[in-house]
């Protein structure tokens, strides 16, 4: 158990955590949210204590080991990828050379009979049950399950580590925290550099987990598949609910709104006192009647509102110019960087007005290709040709870093802003949060959410029809995400969005494509019916395997005329079986719940149709926005609905 007592740091003049106290129990699953700059990751470098607070106090329970997982960090190993994991499993690597040296010591005594000798074989023994107690006899195995998971192939556990990218370094750093198994684990954005398969194998990973987890993470879903409780640091002070984030925000608002409206109340019954008070307080006949109300008055406990914060990203993207149908053409496309084939043959054909989404593991060529779409690779296999028209903005996934670190923000923009947006430079860097002195700041001093909200604001120079976004939620809050989806899902141009995030892609896109072994497979739907598909597969994979199993189980046999033929392995099937029906409830679930949703918003749409019948005047931008949002919705959610209504045949049938 972790206490944190009267808590208090600040920064640069500015307050992050005012008398703040709260308690980490042993099996907790926190997730700590709030706006960046909010002080998430420096509460995590408190508790880990590698960072003092100004006042207040941190007591651990004695004999808690705590692992700490930083947002980024430079690792200075030059062992191998299998090497550099097993340091994670100091305290077997300490037992096992204890038992080395006992067992030495003992081949080498012959007092048999002696107090010592007997005294080295019970810590001998006691060394070996401590050892195989916390696993060290399957170091190897279970260093080689936490590394596939998170989404390195076997060929590369014997490759220097040093050979990968920071992002993969990056996970191999988060294998030791999991491996050391601490009674605690900080994790600061553990999900920054996986894929959606490898954040899906990590939920599953916590979700069995024994000890206490305080994660800071921008992915809702990954929150709510993982924690049981959230703590939300906004203006200097902290928010506890018992419950997972997307049911605490609910909670939040509803006590929001139970506070305001006692709060209004309260007012209503102040301002009736007073006006009693300064009417009668000077009548000698009711003196007494006003004096005993004003005390009342000031022993009142006055009901407070909880502060929020209501600073957030506010924009959406310009009208897309008019292009031809076709925006991007792909035929045989790859890439190739000297022996290694990152991708091959992938035909692409992206339509006027189309969303679509690429997904894969880091490194299976989705940057490559936005890169050759822009035209920065131009060495390539097969032909890209974009369509009539067709206007590009791009948001690199190192767009923050492109920036001119000695140019100030509004520099920054005014560099390259032409014509009358200029004129609107201030408006554009506001809706980004960029106002007052912080428009002269430069780009250098800026944090990573600051540069991402810059990076995103040079987006709005120029109307676009073709925005190619990679990753461009990395370094921006719930709300600010939010914000972001929403304007994606009005622009009315195309879009190629490269994320891991499943809750930013959900309803974004109706085609995923996946970058796997070198090749690129379609999947119709968002990110949803994608990751259904996926488990669709490694179930038919799983129902292949046993098939197989069976079928050389029966070859054996029949060349050994001698052996009769083994049973089938009942418990292979019973498992598989439990699988398939656990497929077939959940696609059922999916199905009635988008049944709903559709049929809610088909009657939220015939009743606007009714009121902009009724009244013309209800025909504003903004309603019919909104009516087009909510038609797309409704269709999105159909051709899902019509996925999943298929999948769900197959499974059956």
């Amino acid at each position: 158990m972790i206490s944190i007592n009267q808590l208090s740091v600040s920064f640069t003049g500015k307050t992050l955590f005012d008398n703040v106290s709260f308690i980490i129990k042993d099996k907790d699953r926190i997730g700590l949210t709030g706006k960046n700059g909010a002080g998430k990751s420096t509460l995590l470098k408190i508790l880990s204590g590698l960072q003092a607070s100004d006042s207040g106090s941190i007591v651990l329970t004695g004999g808690h080991e705590v692992g700490y997982l930083p947002q980024e960090m430079i690792p200075d190993s030059t062992r191998t990828i299998m090497e550099e994991t097993l340091t994670a499993f100091h305290k077997s690597n300490a037992l096992e050379k204890e038992i080395e040296s006992l067992t030495l010591q003992l081949s080498e005594r012959t007092d048999y009979e002696s107090e010592d000798y007997h005294k080295l074989i019970e810590r001998l023994a006691e060394a070996n049950e401590r050892f195989h107690l916390i696993g060290g006899s399957d170091r190897l195995g279970l260093a080689e399950k936490v590394l596939s998971g998170l989404g390195f192939k076997r060929s590369d556990f014997s490759r220097s580590i040093t050979e990968f990218s920071s992002g993969w370094q990056m996970r191999v750093e988060l294998a030791k925290i999991l491996l050391k198994n601490p009674e605690v684990m900080l994790l600061d954005e553990p999900t920054n550099h996986l894929d959606i398969e490898s954040i899906g194998w990590l939920e599953e990973f916590l979700q069995g987990y024994q000890g206490a987890v305080v994660l800071v993470s921008h992915d809702r879903k990954f929150l709510d598949h993982v924690t049981n409780r959230t703590i939300e640091i906004v203006l200097g002070k902290i928010e506890d609910y018992n419950v997972p984030y997307s049911e605490y925000v609910l909670q939040r608002e509803e006590r929001r709104q139970i506070q305001q409206s006692a709060f209004d109340n309260q007012q209503k019954e102040i301002e009736n006192i007073e006006r009693f008070i300064e009417r009668f307080r000077y009548k000698a006949t009711k003196a007494r009647q006003a004096q005993s109300r004003l005390k009342m008055l000031e022993k009142m406990e006055r009901v407070e509102v909880d502060e929020t914060d209501k600073s957030a990203i506010s924009f959406h993207f310009p009208p897309a110019p008019h292009c031809g149908k076709i925006v991007v053409r792909a035929q045989d496309v790859g890439k190739r960087y000297g022996e290694k084939q990152i991708f091959s043959h992938f035909d692409f054909v992206l339509e006027k007005g189309e969303k679509v989404a690429l997904v894969g593991r880091n490194g299976e060529g989705k940057s490559t290709f936005s890169k050759i779409t822009v035209g920065e690779i131009a060495d390539h296999e097969g032909s890209l040709e974009l369509g009539a028209g067709v206007k590009i903005g791009y948001f690199a996934q190192n767009q923050a870093a492109l920036l001119n670190g000695e140019k100030t923000v509004f520099e920054t923009i005014d560099d390259i802003a032409v014509g009358e947006v200029r004129t609107r430079i201030r408006n554009i860097l506001g809706c980004f949060l960029f106002s007052g002195e912080d428009i002269e700041k430069k780009v250098k001093v800026l944090s990573g959410g600051e540069k991402g909200r810059l990076a995103l604001a040079k987006l709005l120079l120029e109307p676009v029809n073709l925005l190619i976004l990679d990753e461009p939620t990395n370094h921006l809050d719930m709300r600010s995400k939010d914000i972001l989806k929403m304007a994606l899902l009005q622009y009315d141009g195309s879009l190629i969005v490269v994320s891991h995030d499943r809750d930013f892609l959900e309803g974004l896109t109706t085609k995923t494509y996946e970058f796997r072994d070198g090749k690129v497979k379609p999947h119709i739907g968002d990110v949803s019916s994608f990751l259904a598909d996926r488990k669709m597969e490694r179930l038919q994979e799983l129902e292949r395997a046993a098939g197989g199993a069976k079928a050389q189980t029966g070859n054996a046999s029949a060349n050994t005329r001698e052996t009769p033929a083994p049973k089938p392995n009942a418990a292979q099937e019973r498992e598989l079986k439990k699988q398939l029906d656990r497929e077939t409830r959940k696609l059922r679930n999916a199905i009635t719940k988008l049944e709903t949703e559709i049929a809610e918003l088909e009657t939220e749409l015939d009743e606007m149709d009714r009121i902009f019948i009724a009244d013309a005047t209800q025909c504003t931008v903004e309603n019919c926005n909104k009516y087009e949002e909510k038609k797309r919705m409704a269709a999105a959610k159909t051709d899902e609905w019509a996925a999943l209504q298929e999948k769900l045949e197959g499974l059956e049938s």
